[in-house]
């Protein structure tokens, strides 16, 4: 198993994010950090300050040097997929290959109605994602893409110039609607992401995951499964490594810790130390 971070890149400052990242990009152990795409803090105060999230990963892309980055993740309706592969693309170029492009179908009611967003019903939600999941990966690996769907309608358009990895940055899908995410994930994920929750919650989505995998013919271990765990504000480092050592046995492949706002480099050492007692 192997770990990583995220930063909710809300009811913080850019500065105690920044030494959060810089200093992780020292610390081995953790492969990855992430931050989410919301425009309103979620789950707490809304009217708090929330940075945007692919400008502050783009930030953050410049300001380290090994960190694999990305978002989790982004609600496929707040950009046309067309503009997000323009911005995948030209994000995995600026960090020399480090993104990891995370998407779902979108859930969060208030921000996308008050920006007046459409979300639509779970059914609408989904036929959108899916068909953006066909839009980005046609952007980012071919030289042209003409797509007719219900939601997008694309003629001959290009996406020049590619990213860096090959044929496309990971595609992390989040989400665990097992009819619906779960299908989109098996047909176009290289990662898909558990919000979290008990070790035998996560065993049955990941047996779902598998078994659309094998209803499409594809080999469930091309998808690298991952899933939050929060590290509370009483910062009890033994009890994340304790979550983390549970899902484990249940396959997961990396443990992505979140990390409690207002953020503060502090937090690093001790838990690492702690994972690394993992093994």
């Amino acid at each position: 198993m192997r770990f990583a971070f995220k930063t909710s890149p809300q009811n913080t400052g850019w500065a105690d994010m920044l030494a959060v990242w810089q200093v992780a990009d020292d610390i081995e152990l953790f492969e990855s950090g992430w931050t989410f795409d919301h425009f309103y803090p979620i789950f707490s105060d809304p009217t708090g300050p929330c940075l945007e999230g692919w400008v502050t990963l783009t930030a953050l892309a410049q300001a380290t040097k090994r960190l694999r980055l990305g978002t989790l993740v982004s609600g496929i309706h707040y950009r046309h997929p067309a503009l997000l592969a323009n911005m995948a693309a030209t994000l995995d170029i600026v960090s020399n290959g480090r993104l990891e492009i995370g998407i779902g179908a979108g859930w969060n009611e208030e921000e996308s109605g008050a920006y007046g967003m459409e979300l639509g019903t779970v059914k609408q939600r989904s036929d959108r994602f899916e068909e953006a999941c066909e839009v980005l990966v046609g952007l980012l690996t071919q030289e042209t893409t003409t797509f007719q769907g219900e939601y997008y309608q694309l003629t001959d358009a290009r996406n020049e110039p590619k990213p860096v990895q090959r044929p496309h940055p990971p595609i992390v899908i989040g989400g665990s609607g097992e009819k619906r995410t779960l299908r989109t994930a098996a047909r176009f994920a290289q990662h898909w992401n558990f919000v979290g929750g008990t070790p035998e919650e996560f065993a049955r989505k990941r047996d779902v995951l598998h078994q659309h995998c094998a209803d499409i013919g594809r080999d469930p271990k091309e998808i690298m499964l991952s899933s939050h765990v929060r590290l509370g504000t009483d910062l009890d480092y033994a009890k994340v490594a304790d979550e983390a050592a549970a899902l484990g046995e249940q396959g997961l492949d990396l443990a992505i810790v979140y990390l409690p706002p207002p953020h503060t480099p502090d937090v690093l050492e001790p838990l690492a130390e702690a994972l690394a007692k993992l093994g």
